[in-house]
């Protein structure tokens, strides 16, 4: 056995012993590897140069226009979160198929997918459904195992349907993945991987994995005795109540992943359009003046939408500059009135305490996610200066099966690594390794980054780390003892491998739509 091997046995035995000790993830990832070069380096078996590259991949991470959509995703779904627009929903839709069991649990299910495809924030998703769903489900006799498991799975479900924050991460690392293995092939110049073709790809996965947790429930709840559940605050909604709830949420969703999945902006623009709906929305929330302005403003800014696609408007070009003619003019006049609109809806929100918390919750969750990328990013460096990317190629290579048993053996890897670490860790972790060697065969960049979503939602569930089940166990009652919500999401964990074994097995399942749309 090579020094090289030893050193990095050394290394991955010390990130996990820090991490599984209570050490800041943070730390863990950058400064036990930083340790073990240091010592290996007095042993003369590290080339401290390696660390001459840190500077330039944070600042690579830090002016990467792609990431740029993290904190703008986050801001978008917490202000969601803020303005009580999710809990409106869910309890309309409650209130209107809540007639049985089987329909209070399906209707958990429909609208955790629309929260879904709004914001990626499980923390605030999950909050928000264990306090108003938990004690409808048990009221009308479903039992503690089954709501438990519910409600983790369901708040969930952010991770693989677009826009998510998971699929971004991931666009970014496969897609330099995809090119490093396609220059290793002898192709410099492939066809870039976007996260609108993840986007595109999950789709189709992330509605299966609805669709098989519906079925579940409804097959779990089809022969229990039939009880009456109200919603939660008591009253009847009606179908145009219900109507008027979901609106906003499903005008959100066209205007953030319509845009992007049709072409006409990119995830980043995408998410600076979802922010300004969701203080729209947060603001059509408080009633009263603010509403109608905010009503205003969102009509106004679709109808300058329509004017510019129908040509009515737009900035007018003469020789790559803008020609000032009337329809220009009037162009930017009418868009500076719209930005000034939400701006002054904006300062509203901040004077109101709504604004204020969702900006410092969004620094402390984008403040985390890049950190780890940072600290990722060294490890990185220090397992490249252990030539561990050349032992890793050589052991995948020499697996049966060739590229699918590489693939079988990392969405392994992967499962088992969700029992101890975030999402954010194996992104960076463990596709900068296995993405290059597994990508120089024919497996598509797309399929290859919706197998790892998929399995990464399980880390979600997976004891004894998973954030699902720290985030119910805060709101469950006492009653409900922790083992039985580890023991309640084992059937969903199921369901989920079921989805990720069919996409497996149906790759047209994540490839037909970016092929079409793009």
């Amino acid at each position: 056995m090579s020094a090289d091997i030893i050193w990095l046995i050394v290394m991955t035995l010390a990130v996990f012993t820090c991490i599984l000790s209570g050490v800041p993830v943070l730390l863990a990832i950058a400064g036990a590897p930083t340790l073990i070069a240091l010592l290996a380096a007095a042993f003369g078996d590290f080339d401290l140069v390696f660390f001459q590259a840190v500077p330039q991949r944070v600042y690579g991470i830090m002016t990467n226009p792609l990431l740029l959509a993290v904190p703008l995703f986050v801001l978008m779904g917490l202000l969601l979160e803020k303005s009580r627009q999710a809990e409106k929903m869910l309890k309309s839709l409650t209130a209107v198929l809540g007639g049985n069991q089987s329909a209070l649990a399906l209707s958990v299910v429909l609208v955790s997918a629309l929260i879904a495809a709004s914001t990626g924030i499980i923390g605030a998703t999950i909050v928000m459904l264990g306090t108003i769903t938990l004690p409808a489900l048990l009221n009308a006799g479903v039992n503690k195992r089954m709501s438990s498991g519910l409600i983790c799975a369901s708040g969930t479900l952010g991770q693989i349907i677009p826009p998510s924050i998971v699929l971004i991460l991931l666009g970014d690392q496969i897609s330099n993945a995809y090119f490093e293995a396609q220059q290793e092939a002898g192709n410099f110049a492939p066809d870039p991987v976007t996260v609108g073709d993840l986007f595109a790809g999950a789709l189709f996965p992330g509605l299966l994995l609805v669709a098989l947790y519906a079925a579940y429930v409804l097959l779990r709840l089809r022969r229990a005795p039939s009880q009456e559940a109200q919603a939660a605050d008591g009253e009847k909604i009606s179908s145009l109540q219900l109507i008027k709830d979901i609106a906003p949420t499903l005008g959100l969703i066209v205007a953030v992943l319509g845009s992007i999945l049709v072409g006409i902006a990119t995830p980043t623009e995408a998410a600076g359009v979802g922010v300004a709906g969701a203080i729209l929305i947060a603001a059509a929330g408080q009633g009263g003046t603010l509403a109608r302005t905010a009503t205003f403003c969102a009509a106004f800014a679709i109808g300058l939408l329509a004017m510019r696609q129908t040509g009515i408007l737009g900035l007018e070009f003469s020789g790559g500059r803008i020609s000032w003619s009337l329809a220009s003019s009037l162009s930017v006049l009418l868009t500076v009135c719209a930005f000034g609109l939400l701006l002054s809806i904006a300062t509203s929100l901040l004077r109101r305490e709504i604004l204020l918390p969702a900006l410092r919750e969004t620094v402390t969750i984008t403040g985390m996610i890049f950190g780890i990328v940072m600290a990722a990013s060294v490890l990185s460096l220090v397992f490249r200066g252990f030539d561990g990317d050349e032992h890793v190629g050589d052991l995948l290579q020499a697996l049966p099966g060739g590229a699918i048993g590489m693939l079988i053996l990392t969405m392994l890897v992967i499962f088992l690594l969700g029992f101890i670490l975030e999402f954010v860790e194996i992104i960076f972790i463990v596709v900068p390794i296995v993405g290059p060697i597994i990508l120089q065969s024919d497996i598509s960049p797309v399929w290859f980054a919706v197998l790892i979503a998929l399995n990464l939602q399980t880390s979600f569930l997976t004891p004894p780390f998973g954030f699902a089940l720290f985030y119910f166990r805060s709101v469950a009652p006492r009653d409900i003892r922790t083992s039985e919500i580890y023991a309640a999401v084992v059937p969903f964990v199921a369901i989920q491998l079921l989805a990720l074994g069919l996409v497996a097995a149906f790759p047209a399942l994540a490839t037909w739509l970016p092929a079409v749309l793009f």
